[in-house]
């Protein structure tokens, strides 16, 4: 057993205990860590992302379930849908070359990183919960399907704001039925990836069973943890694991610009996001 590997199956409990406290993120770390830590291909890494966010995503669903926070009509209809893309976007990812999913994917890790920093997510509303809007939820479901299908995200921090503002969810109801929604879509991403990629099955289901331990231990702890504070570290650490994917992929001066950029739009969103809670 390589290093690399080791140090992955380390790290898989960070994989599992973001699913666990937020409901989603685990993709975003797990991408990453298949490629540049046990070395995996970027096609092989992006479909055993899928297989592990699946499984640790299912077994996390049954202590929210018991908690009540599973709407399960609205995660089957929002999750059929996201399965349709997904299996669309598994189907064009793996025939993209490895270079252009791995800068997709750092783009999704930006701009998710850029979403938690600055706290964007919807808050729950105490009001009464709205009718369900059929379409939305379908037409929300295949656009957040397709692209993370493609970049073998599973879209967590994607599905928990639409739950919340199209579905009328209260947020720990939206992080159990994300929940839901992702496992039932990246078990199709990943059919849409096995039509031309092979998995080595062996470090791929160590890596999950640690994930999903970190998983139950996330949820069991996730009503102790404040998670705005939670929110904003997890999120620095995505904007970093990020600028790390456009390194590794683009020539050093393309890389270099983009870290800038990535910085630059930081601190001006930053700045406007503090000007605008001093005048409220």
């Amino acid at each position: 057993m390589s290093g690399g590997l080791i140090l992955a199956m380390v790290l898989a409990v960070g994989i599992g205990l973001s699913l666990g406290l937020l409901g989603g993120g685990g993709t975003i770390l797990a991408v990453p860590l298949l490629t540049y830590v046990a070395g995996f291909p970027a096609h092989e890494a992006i479909a055993a992302s899928m297989f592990i966010i699946g499984v640790t995503s299912l077994v996390s669903v049954i202590p929210h379930a018991r908690r009540g926070n599973v709407q399960w009509r609205t995660g089957f209809i929002f999750g059929a849908a996201a399965m349709a893309g997904a299996f669309g976007g598994g189907l064009l990812g793996s025939q993209l070359p490895s270079v252009v999913l791995m800068v997709a994917f750092g783009i999704m890790m930006v701009a998710t990183a850029l979403a938690m920093i600055l706290d964007r997510r919807a808050k729950a509303s105490g009001g009464p919960k709205k009718k369900l809007p059929l379409g939305k939820i379908i037409i929300e479901g295949l656009v957040v399907g397709l692209v993370t299908g493609m970049v073998g995200a599973g879209g967590g921090f994607l599905v928990v704001p639409a739950l919340v503002l199209l579905g009328g969810l209260s947020m720990p109801a939206a992080v159990g039925t994300s929940l839901l929604i992702i496992s039932m879509k990246s078990f199709t991403g990943l059919a849409g990836y096995l039509t031309s990629v092979s998995i080595d099955w062996a470090p791929v289901l160590m890596i999950t069973v640690i994930t999903v331990v970190g998983a139950l231990i996330g949820t069991a702890f996730g009503k102790h943890v404040p998670e705005k504070a939670l929110k904003k570290a997890f999120g620095y650490l995505v904007l970093i694991m990020g600028i790390v994917v456009f390194f590794q992929e683009l020539p050093l001066v393309y890389g270099v610009a983009a870290a800038v950029l990535v910085l630059a739009l930081l601190g001006t969103l930053v700045l406007r996001r503090r000007r605008q809670l001093l005048a409220s």
